[in-house]
């Protein structure tokens, strides 16, 4: 017996798409997009024979079938994730900024706490590996600092710890299987 799609019938299949898009974006984009749109279609056609409850109750779950779809892309057991390497790419410099600011500022107050009206050049190496020398120049206890730059080390780490926190190595084996086989087009 058909069932009649409500308005929101529509909108728990919509949630439940958009819920398995979230957690599909490993996925290349086209596979993204298709994967919905077949998902919405197969949901929508349940839905009219079964019902809403009933065509989401068989699905199992938005996690289980997102799983299911990376698994069919990637294969089995850990994978890659752009969004872990992104997260680290994004707070890694947040956090090393604050540091290391936080570092120049405590060698700033203290030439300040020994002497409140230091006037001169003062420098410091910074911290070893991850910055530049900082030169610090006071005048009646007012302060200008120059230097403090990342090293290249410092971007060393970033693209390591990306690559590690992402587990991007995870790529190399499908990327060389597609240029391997490359597929055919007609």
């Amino acid at each position: 017996m058909p069932h009649a799609l409500s308005l929101l019938g529509r909108l728990r299949i919509e949630r439940l798409v958009w819920a398995l898009d979230q957690q599909l974006y490993d996925l290349p984009r086209a596979s993204r997009v298709a994967t919905r749109r077949e998902v919405r279609a197969n949901l929508v056609a349940a839905a009219e024979d079964v019902g809403v409850g009933e065509a989401l109750r068989r699905l199992g779950g938005g996690r289980r079938l997102a799983e299911n779809y990376l698994a069919a892309e990637f294969g089995e057991g850990p994978r890659h994730s752009w969004i872990a390497a992104a997260a680290f790419l994004t707070a890694v410099p947040l956090l090393l900024n604050y540091v290391l600011g936080e570092a120049a500022s405590a060698f700033r107050q203290g030439i300040t706490a020994h002497d409140a009206t230091a006037t001169g050049t003062f420098t410091w190496s910074g911290v070893s590996f991850l910055q530049s020398g900082l030169t610090f120049t006071f005048d009646q206890g007012r302060s200008a600092q120059v230097g403090g730059a990342w090293t290249p080390w410092t971007y060393l780490l970033l693209f390591a710890g990306s690559i590690a926190c992402g587990r991007l190595w995870r790529l190399l084996p499908a990327w060389k299987a597609r240029h391997r086989h490359p597929a055919v087009t007609s």
